[in-house]
């Protein structure tokens, strides 16, 4: 257990962290233990070989029971790290486990904060396989950096320009303080959607530049769908009444539109190393949960291999490593599996999807006009009946034959 010592963190079904607004994994060693050595008596916990991440923001910790929902997670937030210590090379450091070693702040009550009021020294011990020297390197370049700090004062400015909108709307008059005419009703909606579109556009004009460029830019974009998402949202909550089903839909569309455009922190080969096939399969189980609600429990792989690389932007997966991801789902307790048809079609569908079930749809409505051939591939008809047509027409093909006995 990390105690009340160490802040927790929130774990995924797949056993994945949850991480914060911009917050970026960039390592990833198994077999840890973190612990206080100098101070035994202290109120930090010892714990024993887990999986350790490195993020922009904090180190976490997660025992191996953490996938089944077992144990606690904790974290060490980088702005409670006072100071990093250098690893001494010796000759009995050649025969035991690597050490990391670094200071962090305690509050009064033994809690560990960015400002306390003592200091105890942390030993990260790595007995698994993993690169200590590439680890401490990143550890003191994330350290140096402190994006932690600009994240707060992107939230503080985004605070202050929000009230100043909520203090500009609240005035009355048409006429601004500058004395240009003040944008208000439905055009004043479409001129603000106009200028965020010209402003996108002209970031995706430069981002298109170069392969650089892009690359740069691709954390900025991310950022920018998800707060246009959240003002869709905000905008949708606040204008319910004066909005039709039209526009509604309209604007769910845009926010699935934004929903998979990318993925902040997306497990790459040179953060996790030797775990990237087990930490990819744990956040495909996770990215795969909003797109098969949407289709009706299953679809084919092939949509969600497009799906899931263009969320992850410019960190693209081959299909072999899709395929080595899905078949770890067999280890894990995640609610999805791989499922491969007589016929060599593989989709994705969750635990809870049944044939029987499937079968006794087709056979309680197979006289209805609802299923005939002219209406099948009808996206409304199958709303009405809780499907989606493009993993109905593969279990559909796949299950004629099954049925057919039945269906004559």
């Amino acid at each position: 257990m990390a105690g009340n010592c160490l802040p927790p963190v929130n774990i995924t079904g797949s056993g994945r962290p949850v991480l914060e607004p911009n917050e970026i994994e960039c390592f990833f060693l198994s077999g840890v233990d973190l612990l206080c050595e100098d101070d035994p008596g202290t109120s930090f916990p010892h714990l024993k070989s887990g999986l350790l991440i490195l993020t922009t923001y904090r180190i976490l910790w997660l025992p191996d029971s953490a996938a089944s929902g077992g144990g606690a997670a904790g974290a060490v937030p980088l702005a409670a790290i006072s100071h990093i210590f250098s690893v001494k090379k010796s000759l009995r450091s050649v025969f035991s486990s690597p050490r990391v070693r670094f200071q962090v702040s305690l509050s009064p009550e033994g809690r560990v904060e960015a400002v306390g009021s003592r200091s105890v020294v942390v030993t990260v011990v790595v007995r698994g396989k993993g690169d200590c020297d590439a680890f401490l390197a990143k550890f003191w370049e994330n350290w140096r950096a402190r994006a932690w700090e600009e994240a707060g004062s992107g939230s503080s400015n985004a605070a202050a320009t929000t009230a100043e909108t909520a203090t500009t709307s609240s005035s009355g008059g048409i006429y601004s303080s500058d004395g240009t005419v003040r944008m208000v009703g439905v055009s004043g909606i479409l001129r603000k959607e106009q200028e965020m579109w010209e402003s996108t556009d002209r970031s995706l004009q430069e981002a298109f530049q170069d392969l650089n460029a892009l690359m740069s830019k691709a954390k900025e974009m991310v950022m920018l769908a998800e707060k246009m998402r959240l003002k869709l949202l905000s905008g949708s909550n606040s204008q319910a009444n004066a909005t039709n089903d039209e526009e509604m839909g309209s604007k769910e569309e845009m926010q699935d539109w934004l929903l998979s455009i990318g993925i902040i922190s997306p497990v790459t080969k040179e953060s996790a190393g030797a775990l990237y096939h087990q930490q990819l399969s744990r956040q495909l189980a996770d990215f795969v949960k909003i797109p098969l609600e949407k289709a009706g429990g299953i679809i084919n792989l092939i949509d969600i291999y497009c799906l899931f690389n263009r969320a992850r932007g410019t960190e693209l997966i081959s299909p072999d490593d899709l395929l080595q991801a899905c078949s770890l789902w067999e280890k894990f307790d995640v609610p999805v599996v791989l499922r491969k048809f007589d016929s060599g079609v593989m989709v994705i569908q969750t635990k809870s999807h049944s044939d029987e079930e499937v079968s006794s749809f087709y056979l309680s409505f197979r006289d209805s006009s609802l299923f005939t051939d002219s209406v099948i591939g009808q996206g409304e008809s199958h709303k009405e009946v809780g499907f989606s047509s493009t993993p109905f027409r593969t279990e559909h093909k796949e299950h004629s034959y099954m049925n057919h006995s039945s269906l004559a």
